[in-house]
């Protein structure tokens, strides 16, 4: 099964305060494919068992859509 089979909620307070790791922007949060996107860095973060991975070399490109 994967993430987004059945994907864990993320709390909402937690979503407010996150930001990109590499440009300390804000990020979106993607439901559909269970990420946390930044635009700014043209990065999507996963988001595994409701815990927001936000690891540049975990993230996918957003390019790859």
């Amino acid at each position: 099964m994967s993430d987004t089979d059945n994907p864990v909620p993320v709390d909402p307070r937690l979503l407010e305060i996150l930001v990109c790791p590499l440009t300390k922007t804000p990020l979106t949060y993607d439901r559909a494919r269970n990420e946390l996107v930044s635009r700014a860095a043209g990065l999507a973060y996963p988001i595994r068992d409701g815990i927001p991975i936000m690891l540049p070399e975990e993230a996918r490109p957003l390019d790859e859509d």
